[in-house]
């Protein structure tokens, strides 16, 4: 079992989500998603600008097992990319709540289906059972 910060909000494709003060939203994937991954070596991220639909793809995180899309949780534009993670993709698996962040959106909307650390760590727990 991993630790869940419990300041995050978190979705059943594993994303997590942490509201900025200046009411962007920081998005990034959860311990759990890296580390059924295994050691990433490419991040695919999209352009600062660009509009997100909430489910919708929104980059890729390719490891020596697999590629996997990340979906955007929330609907809005791309303001910020990790671009750190270019160079250097293992910053999702070493710190996946912090340096490993992948993009920051300024939301046009109210998307639900967000969960807290517990009803997640419940959601894990299950696909475990």
């Amino acid at each position: 079992m991993s630790e869940l910060p419990g300041d995050l909000e978190y979705t059943e494709e594993h994303e997590w989500l942490r509201k900025e003060d200046d009411g962007t939203v920081t998005i990034g994937i959860t311990d759990h998603a890296q580390s059924a991954l295994g050691d990433l070596v490419y991040v695919e991220l999209p352009e600062v600008g660009q509009e997100v639909e909430s489910g919708g793809e929104m980059a890729v995180v390719e490891s020596v097992k697999a590629a996997s899309d990340v979906y955007a949780p929330i609907s809005g534009e791309i303001v910020a990319v990790n671009d750190e993670l270019a160079d250097d993709p293992e910053r999702i698996n070493a710190d996946p709540y912090g340096d490993g962040w992948i993009v920051r959106v300024k939301p046009t909307g109210d998307d639900a289906n967000m969960m807290d650390s517990f009803a997640y760590q419940e959601f894990l727990d299950g696909l475990e059972e």
